[in-house]
């Protein structure tokens, strides 16, 4: 399966309206986190028209701290707690999901760890008639301005660490990787390419999103700062770049998850097997200095090994299929009369 071509005429996002939006959280056992992003959305304008909260099973007050807010907010809240914890990848899934039936013309997603910018939503609105997928920008816990690494390599299927970080007079920059915290996504982009794999769990589902989405239009990464993290991370400070302290949990991912990389890789017909390989071995080395440099230790080398050993079991999975587009059935107007 191929990509399809980019078109950029096909659809008129010229008269965007803030409250064609919808912001979709994802959550988990993070409350004190939840709140502080709500309140946050409380005092935006413009405001969106819709939230979209998904609990991943939380065992705290979240719903208590939603109900709250469901009060207080001028968007209509809509809030699903799913039955097991389906990672981020689920949370997305069910997220952009729900959003898209509700008619949203566009979707911004975020994970619970930060806040937005009051006027965030209009600043990326500017952009809305010229792009279809636009990434803000974001700072970081200390104030800092965080870089991102919005290019990856085609053949590697691996972020280019040197990308450039500044902007010209343009105030944007071709991207062709994602990051759910933050992607702002126009629903015919969703329609196009269908929603986030659930399959990942955790990791490289949205780098894989961003790549799908680029080989459709053209996705940016616009100079303006929406975001702030609101959670202290550990991390080595290498200047513009940091290497941010990882888990058991996220290195079993990111190794085990390169398979469905390279099975999507495959259906689009892109796959460069030992470029590829070459990618996932320059990802293990780069986890093994993560260990290293960061958390001071090589214990939890064995999630990298367990990771490559499970992924090899979705390679070969010959009945595996990509994630595929969502019907034509236009909803656009479902939000205005929702």
């Amino acid at each position: 399966m191929k990509p399809e071509p980019k078109d950029k005429a096909e659809v008129d996002t010229t008269s965007f309206a803030p409250s064609d939006t919808a912001i979709v959280i994802v959550t988990y056992n993070r409350s004190h986190l939840l709140d502080r992003l709500l309140s946050s959305i409380q005092v935006m304008n413009p405001s969106p028209g819709h939230v979209v909260i998904i609990d991943n099973d939380s065992a705290d007050d979240t719903h208590e701290i939603v109900a709250k807010h469901t009060i207080e907010l001028a968007p209509t809240v809509i809030y699903q707690k799913l039955a097991t914890n389906t990672g981020g990848s689920g949370g997305f899934h069910h997220g952009v999901k729900t959003a898209y039936e509700l008619g949203a013309s566009w979707i911004w997603m975020m994970d619970d760890d930060v806040e937005v910018i009051p006027d965030s939503l209009g600043k990326l609105g500017k952009w809305a008639a010229r792009f279809q997928v636009i990434q803000g920008r974001r700072y970081d816990y200390d104030g800092s301005e965080f870089y991102w690494q919005y290019r990856i390599s085609d053949r590697l299927a691996i972020p280019i660490p040197f990308a450039p970080s500044d902007f010209d007079i343009t105030g944007y920059r071709e991207m062709n990787s994602g990051c759910f915290e933050g992607m702002f996504i126009h629903r015919e982009v969703v329609r196009r390419i269908g929603l986030p794999d659930p399959r990942f769990f955790i990791y490289w589902d949205d780098q894989l999103y961003g790549w799908l989405a680029s080989k459709i239009t053209t996705s940016v990464i616009v100079n303006e700062f929406v975001l702030r993290r609101t959670r202290d991370i550990r991390q080595l400070d290498l200047g513009v770049r940091h290497f941010n302290a990882s888990s058991n949990g996220y290195r079993y991912y990111i190794m085990r998850n390169r398979a469905i990389l390279k099975q999507y890789y495959r259906a689009h017909g892109v796959l460069f097997p030992a470029h590829f390989a070459l990618g996932t071995v320059l990802t293990f080395a780069k986890e093994i200095l993560r260990l290293v440099l960061v958390e001071k230790t090589i214990r939890g080398t064995s999630n990298l090994f367990k990771g490559l050993r499970d992924g090899r079991k979705i390679e070969i999975d010959k009945a595996w299929k990509p994630m595929a587009p969502l019907e034509s059935t236009d909803h656009s107007n479902r939000l205005k009369n929702h």
